[in-house]
């Protein structure tokens, strides 16, 4: 007589008749009264294979054991239904945050407390934008956990990650967006005034490509990073306009390019840094988005338009769901800027 199962494990039984697939592998399934059942879950050609694919079925905790998940498997669960859902730039700050939690990686997760997750954010070697990603994916990582019944506490909430230190960005002022006016016909000033007039990231106008832009209705389409950011309508300001046209007919695929091709990140700084030594301004590209929030708020924008044109999730719920803005009302917006 063979060797007795573990109870609660499953069986293999040949079936009669002549079959490809005589082995059927059963597992015990339990409803909500606890009332358990046999179930046949696969078929194998033979009995070998059978108990294969039985000890597999065993060693996957999602059916069986949630004792025994450890931290590497409950991520990779977690990488494979939850994260897909999440904006780009985040899966990519989730992902190198998991690097930092190695030390735990084989632990059990029902084991894992506070201070180890704690350990992982305070010993990164990393900034403060690291250590915020850190803590992140613990409360990701948690809520999963808990959704699937292998934890009952969720100690990520005692944790904390250093706050955000206030930025010194200050929005470019008057005396130099008027100095850049002055300058509008040199090479590269006119990159820098469509950011100030646009409130795109760096990289959404380097990426944006020229059939983006709807120059009969005034509209350039598209972002990145959020859901709120892709996909958005900024209406053209008229004084940036004839840039936005000239750019167009050039007919190339992206709108800013350089010599015809698509602008690199480095070397577009390095034309930003020529700018800015004509103005002697120290300014950044992320300084020229804030300058176009900035000089919205102070206009009196309405909060909702300006969140639709940055590219930010409302933040009042109301605003976020009830509050339709048409084109018209963005162009308004857009107009507040003098």
């Amino acid at each position: 007589m063979g060797k007795r199962n573990p109870n609660n494990y499953g069986c293999v039984t040949r079936l009669k008749g002549n079959r490809s697939r005589p082995w059927m592998v059963k597992v015990t399934i339990y409803d909500e009264e606890g009332h358990g059942k046999q179930v046949p879950i696969d078929y194998a050609e033979t009995e070998e294979q059978a108990n294969i694919i039985l000890a597999q079925y065993n060693d996957n905790p999602w059916n069986i054991d949630r004792n025994k998940v450890t931290l590497v498997e409950l991520y990779q669960r977690w990488a494979k239904i939850k994260l897909p859902k999440l904006g780009n730039s985040s899966q990519g700050s989730l992902k190198s945050a998991f690097k930092h939690c190695q030390k735990y990686y084989g632990m059990k997760y029902r084991n894992i407390r506070a201070y180890q997750m704690q350990d992982c954010i305070d010993n990164c070697g990393r900034g403060y934008s690291t250590q915020a990603q850190i803590k992140a994916l613990w409360g990701h990582l948690d809520s999963f956990a808990f959704e699937c019944d292998i934890i009952n506490k969720m100690y990520s909430q005692l944790t904390s990650a250093p706050p955000v230190p206030d930025t010194n960005r200050t929005p470019f002022t008057l005396e130099q967006i008027d100095a850049l006016w002055k300058i509008q016909s040199e090479p590269w000033v006119d990159t820098v005034l469509v950011y100030i007039y646009t409130g795109f990231r760096l990289t959404e106008l380097l990426n944006m490509e020229t059939e983006q832009v709807d120059l009969e209705q005034q509209i350039f389409q598209g972002g990145v990073k959020t859901a709120a950011g892709k996909g958005r309508i900024v209406p053209i300001h008229p004084r940036i306009l004839p840039f936005v046209q000239a750019w167009v007919q050039q007919g190339h695929k992206y709108l800013l390019t350089y010599e015809g091709k698509k602008f690199k990140l480095s070397k577009y700084y390095a034309c930003w840094a020529e700018v800015m030594g004509k103005i002697d301004a120290d300014k950044t590209p992320h300084e020229a988005r804030h300058t176009f929030e900035t000089n919205l708020d102070n206009a009196k924008g309405n909060r909702k338009c300006i969140d639709l044109l940055m590219g930010h999730k409302s933040k009042d719920v109301g605003n976020r769901v009830y509050n339709h803005k048409t084109l018209e009302q963005l162009k308004e917006t857009i107009l507040l800027l003098k």
